[in-house]
């Protein structure tokens, strides 16, 4: 019998992925600067909680947030860009850094027109000549 460690022998997880998680591309994450909105439940589902929030980057498949201040934040949550006119994306936290900065990862992927429309409604410096396709 070997004496190696557990972690350093293959079982039936190592073989497991997802499709969300491992194969799916990796999209470029572009500098934007939209206030946001962060929504979730406290105590279970009997009230709704929202708090402020900026988004500092956006793929399609996820965002960098930043937050003004500390609070319990669960795993998941909502997301919603109030000047885009896009609400209730569902997220999952990635990673929290320790400057307020949060990695949140979309349920399903954002659609290229609401990416354009948050592009358009930014106040980077990067979108300034952007402009709303209506007809498109």
């Amino acid at each position: 019998m070997s004496t190696g460690a557990a972690g350093s022998r293959p079982n039936y997880l190592s073989k497991e992925e997802s499709f969300m998680y491992d194969r799916e591309a990796n999209f470029p994450m572009e500098d934007t600067r939209n206030d946001a909105r962060i929504e979730y439940t406290e105590n279970g589902v009997q009230n709704l909680s929202s708090r402020r929030c900026e988004l500092i980057k956006i793929s399609r498949s996820s965002a960098v947030l930043a937050i003004p201040t500390q609070f319990k934040l669960p795993p998941n949550f909502y997301l919603d860009v109030p000047s885009a006119r896009i609400g209730m994306v569902g997220c999952v936290v990635k990673r929290i850094h320790a400057n307020n900065m949060l990695e949140a990862r979309f349920l399903r992927l954002m659609s290229e027109r609401d990416i354009n429309r948050i592009f358009v409604y930014s106040t980077h410096p990067n979108h300034r000549n952007r402009t709303l396709d209506i007809y498109g």
